[in-house]
């Protein structure tokens, strides 16, 4: 029932509004930029909605998601795009720069999950690490092997140094930028866990979080990690064509290409549809899109897309987007945010 309301009204309830003063935009295109794990969802869905409507099919750009955000952020008008893929939550330094640039008003749009997966072609045996492992192997520093609570810049070149269960291959994994979601929310999920995982380093976040987050956080620049750029088919491709490298991407891309590629387990978790979608897998993440209220009243079809995007054909369990690997959220958190868009509930932070 809910399903129907929603079809019902969103169109309606979004478009009633509409001041006869408004600008009109010079544009009769919507503008996506952002995430380019999300890239792929939001076209499949702006494709349909080309197909289905009067309206142009959406524009939709990868940028990463930080990219995305200082598009999104720098203004109101049609200079500026409509909306903003995110594979992590808004940062609040994001959330004040779009504030101080007029665009105050920001609709938030969870479409569901994904997980973020350590990777290698099918070709090599299937990994199973740690956390920790993971935290050792890509960190810039990392606790001295003597056992004291002392840090050594990283020198491990094989992932037998690591934890001597693991191969005795070369570390090299490709991942992502720094502007990607996808880094953010490696780094928070997998690095920062291994991190913790020593109690005294964990104690420095409540003595000094400054430092915490920077030992936590910050990759090897030695060659053991090789930013990869945006394109997470190239990663994929590079992965076929050499079995000893890893590489890092969202489980979207590990279920498209599965022929190719084999997701690692990650403390002895498989990176599966039912591990992510209960949380028990533990580097998964929330996709997001954002769009400004105020462009409702003036893009052409901005109004009928978020009604396609949140819509329960759209993001539930049966939806398209779970055919192409997208992981639902649970029927009532998924009415919350049909509920915001509806109302154009604008997000605080």
């Amino acid at each position: 029932m809910r399903k129907s309301v929603f079809k019902l009204i969103s169109v309606s309830a979004l478009t009633a509004a509409v001041v006869t003063s408004a600008p009109v935009f010079a544009r009769d295109n919507i503008q996506v930029v952002g995430s380019s794990t999300v890239y792929p969802f939001v076209t499949v869905v702006a494709e349909k909605f080309g197909r289905s409507t009067d309206f142009n099919t959406p524009i939709i750009e990868s940028t990463g998601s930080g990219g995305g955000m200082k598009l999104f952020c720098t203004g109101v008008g049609d200079a500026h795009p409509d909306f903003t893929n995110a594979s992590r939550r808004i940062k609040k330094s994001e959330f004040d720069i779009c504030q101080e640039n007029g665009v105050t008003n920001i609709l938030e749009i969870k479409i569901g999950y994904d997980g973020i997966v350590l990777a290698n072609s099918k070709k090599a045996d299937r990994a199973d690490v740690s956390r920790k492992d993971i935290f050792l192997a890509l960190a810039k520093e990392i606790p001295n092997p003597d056992g004291s609570e002392s840090l050594v810049e990283n020198t491990y070149q094989y992932w037998n140094e690591v934890n001597p269960s693991l191969p005795a291959i070369k570390i090299e994994v490709l991942g992502p930028p720094p502007t990607s979601g996808t880094r953010d929310a490696f780094v928070e999920l997998a690095m920062e866990g291994g991190c913790k995982s020593f109690n005294w380093i964990k104690a420095m976040k409540k003595t000094d979080k400054g430092a915490y987050k920077a030992l936590c956080h910050t990759i090897r620049e030695d060659g053991g990690f090789v930013e990869a750029g945006e394109n997470d088919n190239l990663i994929v491709q590079k992965l076929d064509k050499n079995p000893d490298a890893f590489g890092i991407f969202g489980y979207s891309f590990l279920d498209q290409n599965s022929d190719k590629v084999q997701g690692s387990l990650v403390d002895g978790i498989e990176p599966e549809f039912e591990n992510i979608s209960d949380g028990s897998y533990p580097v998964s993440r929330s996709l997001y899109v954002y769009g400004k209220v105020a462009h409702i009243q003036v893009t052409p079809g901005m109004s009928e897309f978020i009604a396609e995007l949140v819509d329960e054909d759209t993001l539930g369990e049966e939806g398209y987007l779970a055919d192409r690997g997208l992981i639902s959220m649970p029927e009532e958190e998924m009415e919350v945010f049909q509920e915001n868009a509806e109302n154009r509930t604008s997000l605080e932070l």
